[in-house]
């Protein structure tokens, strides 16, 4: 700023030429050498610019160019750029405020810098802040009030009105009965679901215990001689199936109902009215035997799978018979019953014997047609000589 001490050579005199490179650029540093010349008196540093300054010394203030003293509260003074007391890194300073406000210190000027926050000390920079932010420094919340808040400020609405709102909200009778309706099916759906679990796993469950629970206690009368061969009450069990290709070892029990005999995983034996069929030990006839394809057990499932020449053994308490798959009718109507007579009719057997006769439904999961499997016994061996080669190999 104009009046700003400067340093001078040792020895020399006011008004002696200055010396053209100590001549500090705008906003620059300059060093202090040891010794230059005075700038001219028409040189005035550019407002922001910093001089170095001399030890202090007594010297006359230089006039300013209106012929005025310069202000004694800057004396010999560049202009210095505000401290920021709350962080010591380096940055570039604000510009100081132009014009003779600045050098003169005058009262318009003092209060720039009162007013600018740049310009004071925390305590003004931290008053600013709080007539901008709020108490605690927060942001000022000028977006849009939520919902709720909205709602809040309304006037409460009357009776009336409360009364309508209520009502539009309530469903329709349309989406009631939609929504009964829905959970039907749902309801429904999980009904079935869970009932074919119990038809196709359950009942397969159980139906394996109660047949493995009768081959044991049927054994274990076998070998005590609690049972003695005979007439048998219908669901009692009298002799045990060996189907080696299809691993099937299951009770044979007299007759043929569903909850009594084939529903408990066993085979039945037709032994009533006009489908009575021969039992192994005689002489001559066709032994007929009934079982589940599907659920319970489903001992017949895979008998279509059996070839011509495949063993089909019944083992009783003295005897085993031995049979070899000879035929098989893959569709026959449920009321055909001329499969059971003692030369079976489509099984290829001309004149008497002993034959076997398996019979199941078909297709599979339905009881609209039946399939029929024929046997011929090839082979009757009694207990005391063990078991028969078609179950030892």
């Amino acid at each position: 700023m104009p009046g700003a001490f400067e340093d001078w050579p040792a020895g020399g005199e006011y008004g002696a030429s200055p010396q053209p490179e100590a001549q500090p650029q705008p906003g620059s540093y300059a060093p202090r050498p040891e010794s230059y010349a005075p700038q001219s008196e028409s040189y005035a540093p550019q407002p922001g610019s910093y001089v170095s300054q001399p030890e202090p010394y007594s010297a006359s203030y230089e006039p300013l160019p209106d012929g005025s003293l310069p202000d004694e509260s800057l004396p010999g003074e560049s202009y210095l750029p505000p401290v920021d007391e709350e962080t010591v890194a380096l940055r570039i300073p604000d510009p100081p405020p132009s014009g003779s406000d600045a050098v003169s210190g005058s009262p318009a000027s003092s209060a720039t810098r009162r007013d600018d926050p740049s310009q004071g000390g925390r305590a003004a920079r931290r008053k600013a802040a709080k007539r901008r932010h709020g108490r605690h420094g927060g942001a000022p919340d000028t977006g849009p009030a939520p919902e709720g808040a909205r709602e809040e400020r309304r006037a409460p609405l009357s009776r009336v009105e409360a009364r309508r709102q209520a009502r539009a909200r309530k469903p329709s009778p349309a989406v009631v009965a939609s929504r009964a309706i829905g959970e039907v099916f749902i309801t429904t759906g999980v009904l079935m679901l869970l009932f074919v679990t119990y038809q196709l796993w359950w009942t397969n469950v159980r139906a394996h215990a109660q047949a493995g629970s009768e081959a044991s206690s049927l054994q274990n009368d076998w070998a005590s001689g609690k049972r003695n061969p005979g007439a048998f009450e219908p669901g009692q069990g009298f002799a045990i199936l060996h189907i080696p290709k299809l691993d099937v070892v299951v009770p044979i029990a007299e007759g043929t109902s569903n909850k009594g005999v084939l529903d408990r995983g066993m085979v039945g034996h037709y032994a009533e009215g006009a489908l009575k069929t021969a039992m192994p030990g005689d002489k001559s006839g066709n032994f007929g035997l009934a079982g589940h394809r599907n659920t319970h057990g489903e001992p017949f499932r895979y008998i279509n799978k059996l070839s011509p020449g495949d063993p089909i053994v019944v083992e009783t308490q003295d005897e085993y018979y031995v049979y070899k798959m000879s035929s098989i009718l893959p569709v026959t109507s449920p009321s055909n019953t001329s499969v059971l007579n003692p030369v079976p009719t489509g099984s290829g057997f001309t004149e008497p014997g002993r034959y076997i006769t398996l019979t199941t439904c078909t297709p599979e999961f339905t009881s609209k047609y039946r399939m029929i499997v024929w046997g011929k016994m090839v082979e009757e061996r009694p207990r005391s000589k063990g078991k028969p080669d078609a179950l030892v190999s």
